[in-house]
């Protein structure tokens, strides 16, 4: 499943409405450990089918990363059933993101 660019316009009905758990990745294009982690996050969206995955940009979306209190990037946020339930910062490791998934 390709990969979602998540914006304060559509967080409600991609990531609030959605029937599949949402990985969000809040990153930054200036953020080097965020362009480490993005061709992961981007492989998961591939191999996991049953799950949504989104990327909010936080230079453009401001009011997102101050909802979620972001204050460090790359940061991987789980939604399920529209209610947040598992984060991490930082870059990972691939299956340190698949076991964020659960």
């Amino acid at each position: 499943m390709a990969v979602v660019t998540i914006t304060k316009e559509n967080f409600e009905q991609e990531v609030l409405q959605s029937a599949k758990p949402v990985l969000l990745d809040f990153w930054a294009s200036w953020c080097g450990p965020c362009r480490m982690l993005s061709p992961v996050v981007d492989e998961v969206a591939e191999e996991r089918t049953d799950v949504k995955v989104g990327k909010v940009n936080v230079d453009e979306q401001p009011e997102l990363a101050g909802e979620f209190g972001i204050m460090s990037i790359p940061a991987l946020l789980v939604f399920e059933q529209g209610k947040l339930v598992r984060q991490a910062v930082g870059a990972r490791p691939k299956a340190s993101v698949l076991e964020l998934l659960g």
